[in-house]
């Protein structure tokens, strides 16, 4: 009774270790995803940054400035669009410089402007270029002003870097992840060695050895995502009340919710491939080399 009891003891603190082994990893694995997350929200938000102005004719009324703001904020491309009267350019340049134009002119010599943000997806110097050659070829626009090319080039070429990079430490972090919680399945498993070994005496078919083995290890993976989705949130939530990092701002909770669930995923389908790997490898073993 008393071995039986030390054996159960020492079953459930192999798979205490392998939760909290397990838990410890999915939490980097989870950081790293909502950095990427993060990382991809801001490099939205730059890129939609893009502004395009469209300076129309002196003799073009605000009506028809103000009818092309509403046809340019029905294109794919727009991402918001702002319309600025003539009296409002003066303003504005009243405000920016003090001079007043009208009265040193004697008329408003300004223009009206539609001013507009492109989305993402046409942050990139062809499709800026095709938005200025389609709006410049429409009647009454003088011109259209728009970013200088390389710095729309430089900017995208940072952040396909930054895509890269984190990337890569994404991949590594899997691989790593993997290595690491194979080792801890299979010291779980290696303790329960001579245990198979006895059922494959007695006539237990593989599968039926494997089985609970795998449905263990994967509900280990399962408490070991809910505990690091489960601390991902309580960290984020403390960031946000506690005004403590920025990055809490660009991660909304739904991809917290995504995360989390793939947190849930990664560690089942991770614990369940390392249990069928370590099993297997002692379900085929003879019983003078599980002493090695």
């Amino acid at each position: 009774m008393k071995e039986n009891k030390e054996v159960k003891i020492s079953y459930w603190a192999a798979h205490l270790t392998t939760i909290v082994s397990v838990t410890l990893v999915l939490l980097l694995v989870g950081i790293i995803a909502l950095i990427w997350l993060s990382a991809d929200t801001e490099t939205r938000r730059l890129r939609e940054r893009i502004e395009l102005s469209v300076v129309m004719a002196d003799s073009i009324p605000d009506t028809m400035a103000k009818e092309l703001a509403g046809r340019i904020a029905g294109q794919p491309y727009c991402s918001s669009v702002t319309f600025v009267s003539k009296d409002q350019a003066l303003r504005n340049w009243t405000e920016d410089t003090g001079e007043n134009l009208e009265e040193l002119f004697g008329v408003n010599p300004l223009s009206p402007e539609v001013n507009f943000y492109v989305r993402a997806e046409y942050a990139s110097v062809g499709e800026i270029a095709k938005i200025r050659k389609s709006l410049e070829a429409v009647p009454g626009v003088a011109s259209v002003a728009a970013p200088d090319a390389s710095m729309v080039e430089a900017m995208n070429r940072n952040i396909s870097s930054l895509t890269f990079i984190l990337g890569a430490v994404a991949v590594i972090m899997l691989v790593i992840s993997f290595v690491l919680i194979n080792n801890t399945v299979h010291l779980t498993i290696y303790s329960r060695r001579f245990s198979i070994h006895t059922m494959q005496l007695v006539g237990a078919t593989d599968g039926f050895i494997r089985r609970p083995i795998v449905m263990n290890n994967m509900l280990c993976g399962l408490v070991s995502g809910a505990l690091a989705a489960g601390i991902l949130a309580l960290s984020l939530w403390a960031a946000r009340s506690g005004n403590v990092f920025d990055i809490a701002s660009f991660i909304s909770w739904p991809e917290l919710s995504f995360v989390a669930g793939g947190l849930l995923l990664l560690g089942m389908l991770l614990c369940a491939l390392a249990a069928m790997i370590a099993s297997s490898r002692y379900l085929k073993k003879d019983y003078d080399e599980l002493f090695r």
